[in-house]
């Protein structure tokens, strides 16, 4: 139905209808007003300032705090820390200065080398043709190098001193399991032809014998540990090494030996002592003006590249470190004395009847040989015992024995060379009170030095009747030739004047004549003196080794300007004319020839 203009008509609605919609109406009503925030207040401001500021300053004062405990408190023990972390200790390897002769020859020496293992295991190629290839290099048996190889399967080592030129010819074969390790090793280039006087290190680089180990603190160098710093991942870092690391001083020890005077007579005592058996030998030669050795051989004598090989008993250099009875080489020392205390004259004239008692005694001399009437050069000349006694009888024995001592008989020697030992003589109560103790003494037993000592002492027969110092060791030079040391050595002695030296190296000027018994150390255009000796072998337990000798030469040459001292002495020689003159004269006088020709001495002036 239409309706008329301005009228509303409602429609009737269920009232379930309408009732609903108008819960829903409500219900957002009611969700609208609940999420309606007031606007926050002062007071809530300044509260949450106050919160955020206490959280900050409390952080501050904790990270302050923890600040101090790391600077302040922990702070030397965290630098520390970290500087061993940063930093490592280094004490880098400084080789033993060089040894080298008087002529600059290089007689011991660090050198690099290799120690060569084998593991088997590991072998890229069969056994046997590792083992064919490196017998050849190493020359070894290759049967043993391969029984080697299969009874261990790694470690085995082959080699500990493999020179550097060997061991590129290891690497060249480009097998696998064969390890180099390098190192450092002491290398004597002369091999046993110093040994007695250089000696030698051990595996530790620690002196053995010789000057090796008497003047190790000179051969060694100093070594100061020294600090570096590294990265982070462990590397050294070198640009931050101190000034002048890893130099070090380019010195080395000079010796006074000559290895031409060394060879020659080495050669010549080795052969004199094949022909006669002997047990062993000595030669020293000695410049009389300082006491500098030129020359010092033992026979036998050891390898020391090798030493591990030698009798440990040729370690010990017998001629500083064994003692015997000189025999007649000590008879010019004791006319030297007679004419110094003034109890004989040159040309004093004595009786030799072969035989002279003293006491319960009965001296003879060698051979039961007499010879008259005999002046004191003859004495010598013959090496007449009865002679000797009767020059020694003139003199009071407590003098004498002040002598002695004052020859240094008793006592040590100095001397540069290791494990010196003193010589021998009875007490002065025993030798005062017994006429047989100055009578033997006489002629050069009942009292024992070492071979050195005995050269010193005749010595002062050459430089006008001076005691000097034996040495082997010159001075520390660096390779310009500049000396940066030279040891400190007692200051000579004066024991006889120079008039009594000189006459007495004219008496033994005689021993060497025609009929001298050093007549074999003759050589011609040069005057040499000397004097022959042959002893009766002192036993450890009292009295003397039946048939046992000691053969003995020592010569002073030249006369008319003695300097230079040599002595050559063999133990034990076999053979019936085995004597000084016989078996150590011909080995002093090819020495003294090398030493005319090494010194350059000019021939003596024509008498």
């Amino acid at each position: 139905m239409k309706l008329p203009p301005g009228k509303i008509r409602f429609r009737n609605l269920p009232k379930t209808e309408f009732k609903g919609r108008q819960r829903k109406d409500s219900k957002e009503k009611d969700n609208y007003n609940s999420t309606v925030v007031a606007p926050p207040t002062t007071a809530n401001i300044k509260l949450r300032l106050f919160i955020v500021w206490g959280v900050l300053i409390a952080a501050g004062i904790g990270l302050g705090i923890n600040l101090y405990n790391l600077q302040i408190v922990r702070g030397p023990k965290l630098t520390q820390k970290a500087r061993n972390q940063q930093m490592v200790n280094l004490r880098p390897y400084i080789p033993r200065r060089q040894v080298l002769d008087r002529n600059k020859n290089v007689l011991a020496i660090d050198r690099q080398v290799y120690t060569l293992y084998a593991h088997p295991k590991q072998f890229n190629k069969p056994r046997h043709e590792v083992a064919e290839e490196l017998a050849k290099i190493l020359d070894q048996d290759a049967s043993k190098l391969e029984s080697r190889f299969a009874s261990q399967g790694s470690g085995i080592l082959l080699n500990s001193a493999l020179a550097e030129a060997v061991a590129d010819r290891v690497v060249a074969l480009r097998f696998n399991g064969l390890e180099l390790r390098q190192k450092y090793a002491r290398y004597y280039p002369t091999q046993d032809l110093t040994s007695e006087v250089v000696g030698y290190v051990n595996l530790d680089r620690r002196g053995q014998a010789g000057v090796e180990y008497s003047q190790e603190k000179l051969l060694e160098r100093e070594a100061q540990t020294v600090r570096l710093s590294r990265a982070g991942n462990g590397a050294l870092m070198p640009d931050y090494a101190p000034l002048g690391f890893p130099n070090f001083d380019d010195m080395g020890m000079q010796l006074t030996i000559d290895t031409r005077l060394q060879r020659a007579a080495r050669i010549a005592l080795k052969n004199q002592m094949k022909n006669y058996s002997a047990k062993r030998g000595a030669v020293i030669v000695m410049d009389a003006y300082d006491g500098s050795l030129l020359a010092m051989v033992t026979q036998p004598t050891y390898n020391p590249n090798e030493y591990s090989k030698a009798d440990i008993s040729l370690f010990r250099n017998w001629t500083v470190a064994d003692l015997y009875e000189p025999g007649s080489t000590f008879k010019p020392l004791n006319v030297a004395i007679g004419l110094e205390a003034g109890i004989i004259k040159p040309d004093d004239v004595f009786r030799d009847s072969g035989t002279i008692q003293v006491g319960d005694r009965t001296i003879k001399n060698s051979e039961d040989k007499r010879y008259g009437r005999i002046n004191i050069a003859q004495i010598l000349k013959y090496s007449s015992n009865i002679g000797m006694v009767q020059i020694i009888q003139r003199m009071r024995p407590s003098v004498y024995y002040g002598w002695l001592e004052k020859l240094g008989l008793g006592q040590g020697m100095e001397t540069d060379l290791p494990f010196s030992v003193a010589s021998q003589l009875k007490s002065q109560e025993e030798f005062v009170s017994t006429p047989i103790e100055p009578a033997t003494t006489s002629f050069g037993q009942g009292f024992s030095l070492t071979p050195l000592q005995l050269v010193q002492m005749t010595g002062a027969l050459a430089n006008g009747g001076k005691l000097v110092t034996p040495h082997v060791v010159k001075g520390l030079f660096d390779s310009k030739g500049q000396m940066h040391y030279t040891p400190i050595r007692p200051e000579p002695r004066q024991i006889f004047s120079p008039i009594t030296t000189q006459q007495v190296v004219q008496m033994m000027e005689t021993v060497v004549s025609t009929k001298g018994t050093g007549k074999e150390a003759q050589i011609n255009g040069y005057r040499i003196a000397g004097k022959t000796g042959t002893a009766q072998k002192a036993s450890a337990s009292g009295g003397y080794i039946v048939g046992a000798r000691i053969t003995s030469f020592i010569g002073v040459l030249p006369v008319e300007s003695p300097r230079y001292v040599v002595l050559a002495i063999v133990d034990e020689p076999k053979g019936k004319d085995a004597y000084g003159g016989t078996v150590a004269a011909p080995i002093a006088k090819e020495v003294m020839e090398a030493l005319i020709t090494t010194e350059q001495l000019p021939p003596s002036p024509s008498r």
